[in-house]
């Protein structure tokens, strides 16, 4: 399976961008689905994740304006970024850490997979 990010790009302080993480095979199950960031000289730190039963959490620095979510139809998790300050620029890594994939006759495991990532930079 592959696993691709896109939606990065350059937003004025305040503004909105949303970013996707689309695998590449049907997804059968998956534990978590999460969106990590890396800003410059940083840590890579947890956005937000969604498991198998729908139930998000957030980080504290962006609550109540990132939302994530799923669209199992096109095997793509989303985050919808609003209000978006110059603390979220970095580059944005989509991850699962076990996620079933393929067919129900082939079923595959997906572990501890991450996307090589998409760049947010928010201007002021």
């Amino acid at each position: 399976v592959q696993l691709e990010e896109s939606g990065g790009g350059l937003v004025q302080l305040g503004g909105s961008l949303r970013l996707s993480c689309t695998f590449s095979e049907r997804i059968i199950s998956f534990n978590t689905i999460s969106w990590h960031r890396q800003a410059p000289g940083e840590r890579r730190e947890l956005v937000a994740s969604v498991n198998g039963i729908g139930s998000t959490n957030y980080a504290d620095s962006v609550k109540g304006r990132f939302t994530i979510s799923i669209d199992n139809a096109q095997n793509t998790v989303y985050l919808q970024m609003s209000s978006l300050k110059a603390e979220d620029t970095g580059i944005y890594f989509c991850h699962t850490d076990r996620l079933l994939y393929g067919t129900h006759n082939a079923p595959r495991w997906a572990v501890d997979f991450w996307g090589e990532g998409t760049l947010v930079t928010v201007s002021s």
